[in-house]
């Protein structure tokens, strides 16, 4: 077990180092860049890039903006900055580090990385991990409880559906997650404002935000009620097409077990189907649910919240990346990707232990990895 978890470890670091360098070679060669962005900014063609900024050095720089000199023949790199003094674009590529060859700045960004040494965002007068932190509570709410409701939805329906294994029931119950795993998540977004969100139909449930704004005035009680009234849309949007895969493993868990031959020796004894049910096949057809649990909750606290959040307005961490690689501030960029790729490869050597534990057949040890 020990040397398993050495060498899944190991592995981590190549995987983690390749997944820096591919992604830091491909920004290489994305066009608007942090600097073109602030000349951009400086001389009023684009304001995406710092509409948030609070205390940048914009202002300083855009006084130091010269008009174009006559005689000079000199030409920019940078689309845009015709017009500015070489030296402002110098300050201003020292400011963002981009006066260092790639190689460079690759080797002492991953070096910061390793110290957990994240850095400032580029747009934003605030640390990395600071704005993590600030965008936090929306995904820890659309994460946890996605997989609530997607677990507490699923396994009693996957259970329905093991025990009635071939009825209408289970047929006309499996279109209906199919269908909604097949739908896009922000299909179901729409279409569910459409009806309860002042669409076309009624208007039952708030369209953005996580609370209200007078949230803080209110009792505590209403604070609570205002705050599930807020995330009943996105939730249900979210976890719709989270419902088929866990309602067909659990079922598929239960039928495993329901075939088994001590589930026979346990009739033949004389208990119930609900005591054969609940007091042997529900431990055992449970236990690789339960370890796949911390996956699931990982998947749902990163992944795919992006466009709910965008149309509910949510500012979490999926909207933070998105606005982030659109204003190319490669900090946020490059160290959220770096801490959730870590969290991600620690969350799947933490799901294979937890299916050691669960079930003992189950010898990842002896494998190769």
């Amino acid at each position: 077990m020990v040397a398993y978890i050495l060498r899944r470890i190991l592995l981590m670091i190549p995987t983690l180092f390749g997944i820096m360098v591919v992604s830091f070679v491909i920004v290489q060669f994305a066009p608007g860049g942090p600097v073109e962005q602030m000349i951009a900014q400086m001389s009023g063609q684009n304001v995406a890039a710092t509409e948030r900024v609070t205390g940048s050095e914009a202002g300083d720089f855009a006084g130091q903006q010269m008009p174009r000199a006559q005689d000079s023949t000199e030409v920019s790199t940078y689309r845009g900055a015709r017009g500015l003094r070489p030296e402002i674009i110098a300050r201003i590529e020292k400011q963002f580090g981009f006066d260092k060859p790639p190689l460079e700045r690759f080797v002492s960004m991953m070096w910061n990385y390793i110290r957990f040494d994240f850095g400032e965002s580029y747009f934003r007068d605030i640390s990395v991990i600071d704005l993590i932190k600030e965008k936090l509570p929306v995904s820890i709410t659309l994460g946890l409880w996605m997989t609530l409701l997607g677990y507490g939805v699923s396994i009693p329906l996957g259970i329905a559906k093991a025990i009635r294994d071939g009825t209408r029931f289970d047929v006309w119950t499996s279109s209906i997650v199919i269908v909604g795993y097949a739908l896009p998540g922000f299909l179901i977004a729409v279409l569910l404002i459409v009806l309860f969100a002042g669409g076309s139909f009624w208007d039952i449930f708030p369209l953005r935000g996580l609370v209200s704004e007078n949230w803080a005035s209110l009792p505590w009680y209403q604070q609570i009620l205002d705050y599930l009234w807020h995330i009943t849309l996105p939730i249900i949007a979210m976890a719709i097409g989270g419902f088929a895969t866990v309602t067909l493993l659990t079922k598929n868990s239960f039928l495993e077990e329901i075939r088994k031959q001590y589930v026979v020796t346990a009739r033949a004894k004389g208990l119930s189907e609900r005591q054969v049910l609940y007091r042997h096949v529900f431990r055992n057809a449970m236990l690789l649910i339960i370890a796949s649990f911390p996956a699931a909750f990982i998947s749902a606290f990163f992944g795919g919240s992006l466009l709910i959040e965008t149309i509910f307005s949510l500012d979490g961490l999926g909207l933070l990346g998105f606005q982030s690689v659109l204003n190319r501030d490669y900090s946020v960029v490059f160290a959220t990707l770096f801490i959730f790729s870590l969290l991600g490869l620690v969350i799947g050597l933490v799901s294979d232990l937890m299916y050691m534990w669960v079930d003992p057949r189950i010898d990842f040890e002896n494998r190769e990895v």
